[in-house]
Parts: structure tokens; C-alpha cells; sequence
């Protein structure tokens, strides 16, 4: 937290609400113990190498951080077999046409031809299809559902990424990429309610396997190819409302780019956000926006990009990225509370970047 850690909070207040059967609502569907108004909060994403996924829950105002490096794949615990790219460290992956892992090298010819392609800021939509979907649908990752027939399953060829960037960038600007983590192949199937990962390096002639069981109550378990072993990243499903990462997005007709200063909502917990422009909406303030001026029409509950990158001014040639102080944002927590969100600073007062920090306050 920052220096200014409790500056605006002026009242901590225990509420319990009433469990509420409706899907249809924005009532508070289970008890909330401690809500604390007009917190200020700073996730600690760490500097211009932007190294850290904070993950922040509104109704505890508690922050969960995880190094973006640290995992490589998400195996989806919901009811699909689906498995999630890193995006925050420019994954990328393609099916090949062969389901023998062991045969793929780094000279076969369709190995080769896609190299090119399947990696990010390629400024091409040829690029587009090895990426994950950036409205978080779990059903448009680059990786296809896993088949119950294990000759359905083909092998696909992995872009790492970047390792965390550890270079010091000019004031106000940022170094997120490190030394690129190259290239694996995978393979995944299924044994009952379990998927089965193969994995091995490019030029490999054997492969590893390892049986990755779902986790209840989380969205994914997580894999890790530096520890050859599953790691804990996200918080518990319903403890977490917003994650600060890096993050691949996808810009019409120039395919996936990569963010940084990216806030998505929890999408998969029913967490949605919208955007209020104060210059388009000039009869709403953040200071005095109520329960009464939230309009329910505009959440949008199948997007995880409700913040996004839309809090700053992109930049450009001749000027860094800048805080929008012109807008604030109305957020449906996973319990179905409903508070408005603030950005204060995208930067320190030393005017390094990867400092954001915000207020908010519950709506009632």
C-alpha cells in the first residue's frame, strides 16, 4: 500500500447482507464482514518492469501478488477442458498436424513457416488466431478443447515468451520484456475429469507427462515449465474482483498487442465494470455518484476488460503514457456489491511508471 494508505478512509463499517436468489440483480448474494470506505490503494506491480500480477479483492481490501513469470499454462477447473496462455508474457501457441510430440523439431518444415507468426507485436492479424481470446472467454483460447479421443489431441508448438525485463528504463517509461524464454511443445488429453500435459523442448526426442488435476473453487490450476510442477497464482475464485498485469489484447487488423498498465475484472466470478467519462457525462462526479446513478444495462458481465488500459492516455511519438483524469469506473464485485473506482497515479512521485494506485468506495 502507499505512503497515503488510509489519507481518504473515513469510516470502516460492518455490514451483513442478506443472501439474495436472483442471477438477474446486482444484490450482494452473501455476507460481507468489513467494508472499507474511500480505501487508497497503490498495487504494488512493481516499477517500470511491471513484473507483478496483483490480484485485489474490493469487499477486503486485501492484494495478492504473484511474479507474471512464475506460470506458464491454466487448466480451466470449470466444466470445459480448456487450457489458458500467459498472456502477460507474450505467449503464444499453434496446432501442428501431428500428434507424435516426439517428431516435432525445430526443422520441421511447418515448425519453421510458423515461427514467424505465433508470437505477439507482429502487427498483423496472422497473428491473431495463436492467441488467447482477450474478453476472457474461456472458450476462445489458442489451445482447442481437449478431446476425450486422444487421436483428436494434436501437438502444438509454444511461443514462451519474455522473461520479467530487469533493465532500467528512462523515467516514465518501461522495460517489461527480458531475454525471450523460447520455444516448448505440448500435447494435452484427457483421463476422466484430469488433463494430461506432455511437454518437452523444441529439438527434444522424449517428452515429459504429468496428470493436472481441477481445483474446485479456483478458475484454473497453474503449471509451471522452469519448476516442472504446478504453482499457485490466482486467489480463490470469489476472493479476487481485478488483476494489474501486463496483457495481450488484440487490435483490429494489427493482431494481438501487448499492454502494459492492464487491469481486467474476474469475469469468470461474475465481476463486470463500466466507464463513466465525466467529459461525456457532465452531470456525474465520482465525488457524488450514487447507488441510485448506477446503471445496470451498462455492465458488461462477458468481458474481462472492463478497466483495461482505458484509466491512462496511450502516449506516443514525443510523449509518455498519462493518468485520464477525466473518468472513473462502477464495479459489480463478485459478491454482486457495487462500488466506484477512481485512478489517482499511474506513476511515483519520482515519476517512475508501474505506480498506479486508486480509490474506491462501496455504493449504498
Amino acid at each position: 500500500m502507499s505512503n497515503k494508505f488510509f489519507n481518504l478512509m473515513f469510516l470502516a463499517v460492518a455490514l451483513v447482507f442478506a443472501s439474495c436468489s436472483s442471477d438477474d440483480d446486482n444484490s450482494p448474494s452473501g455476507p460481507i464482514t468489513i467494508i472499507i470506505e474511500g480505501a487508497d490503494v497503490a498495487p504494488e506491480v512493481g516499477g517500470p518492469n511491471q513484473q507483478n500480477q496483483v490480484y485485489v479483492d474490493l469487499s477486503t481490501n486485501t492484494s495478492t501478488s504473484v511474479q507474471r513469470d512464475s506460470w506458464d499454462l491454466g487448466f480451466y477447473s470449470g466444466s470445459e477442458f480448456r487450457v489458458a496462455l500467459n498472456g502477460s508474457i507474450s505467449m503464444a501457441a499453434a496446432e501442428l498436424s501431428t500428434t507424435d510430440i516426439d517428431a516435432v523439431n525445430s526443422s520441421n518444415q511447418e515448425v519453421i513457416d510458423l515461427q514467424p507468426i505465433v508470437k505477439t507485436n507482429t502487427y498483423t492479424d496472422d497473428s491473431t488466431p495463436f492467441v488467447d481470446n482477450p474478453n476472457g472467454d474461456i472458450t476462445g483460447t489458442a489451445i482447442a478443447e481437449v478431446s476425450d479421443t486422444d487421436s483428436s489431441n494434436k501437438v502444438y508448438l509454444v511461443n514462451l515468451g519474455y522473461e520479467v525485463g530487469t533493465n532500467t528504463p528512462a523515467t516514465g517509461s518501461i522495460e517489461i520484456n527480458g531475454d525471450s524464454r523460447g520455444w516448448m511443445k505440448i500435447r494435452v488429453l484427457k483421463d476422466e475429469n484430469n488433463y494430461v500435459l506432455q511437454y518437452a523442448e523444441l529439438d527434444a526426442t522424449t517428452h515429459q507427462e504429468v496428470t493436472i488435476s481441477k481445483r474446485n473453487n479456483y478458475n484454473f490450476t497453474f503449471f509451471s515449465f522452469n519448476t516442472n510442477s504446478e504453482v499457485d497464482a490466482e486467489p480463490v475464485t470469489n476472493n479476487w474482483d481485478l488483476n494489474f498485469t501486463v496483457f495481450t489484447n488484440l487490435i483490429p487488423q494489427f493482431g494481438p498487442y501487448v499492454y502494459s498498465d492492464f487491469v481486467t475484472n474476474n469475469s469468470k466470478a461474475d465481476v463486470a465494470v463500466y466507464m463513466i467519462d465525466t467529459e461525456v457525462e457532465s452531470e456525474l462526479s465520482y465525488e457524488d455518484f450514487t447507488l441510485a446513478d448506477v446503471v445496470d444495462t451498462n455492465f458488461n458481465f462477458n468481458d474481462q476488460r472492463g478497466i483495461g488500459s482505458s484509466w491512462r492516455n496511450g502516449g506516443g511519438p514525443g510523449a509518455l503514457p498519462s493518468l485520464k483524469e477525466n473518468v472513473f469506473y462502477i464495479v459489480n464485485d463478485t459478491d454482486g456489491n457495487l462500488y466506484k473506482l477512481k485512478f489517482l497515479a499511474m506513476d511515483n512521485e519520482s515519476g517512475e511508471r508501474g505506480n498506479p494506485e486508486f480509490v474506491y468506495s462501496l455504493l449504498q
